[in-house]
């Protein structure tokens, strides 16, 4: 089975999106050396998780992501706040947890995730 182990979100102002990112998940973001290329370190090597990369939007590229939160209620909030909006406000999925999708100040989608396995 493939494992997911790299995303990349476009962006039509690479910057505007890296400080959303910055300022909603504290995400460490880098440009990658002179390039239009920005990597993202979304927590420590010994955390279960991803990291991935921005760039500059492509024809028709997007990418929807889940991230895990400890509560996505003060996660909605901090999204409204950096700028970006709520899509699907909060949810529970069954034995899972809690769930919502928001859009980025580039347009593009992704999940909050509060893992509880009671959410009914």
């Amino acid at each position: 089975m493939s494992r997911v182990t790299h995303f990349e979100l476009d962006a039509d102002n690479p910057q505007r999106a890296i400080t959303f990112y910055e300022s909603v998940f504290g995400w460490e973001i880098t440009q990658w050396a002179d390039q239009p290329y920005w990597l993202v370190k979304t927590g420590e090597a010994n955390e279960p998780g991803i990291d991935g990369a921005i760039r500059p939007r492509t024809p028709g590229g997007s990418t929807t992501n889940t991230v895990v939160v400890p509560s996505v209620d003060e996660f909605l909030a901090k999204v409204v706040k950096a700028g970006g909006t709520v899509v699907q406000p909060k949810m529970p999925v069954p034995m899972m947890g809690f769930l919502a999708y928001c859009r980025d100040t580039e347009g593009n989608v992704f999940g909050i995730i509060q893992m509880d396995p009671n959410a009914s």
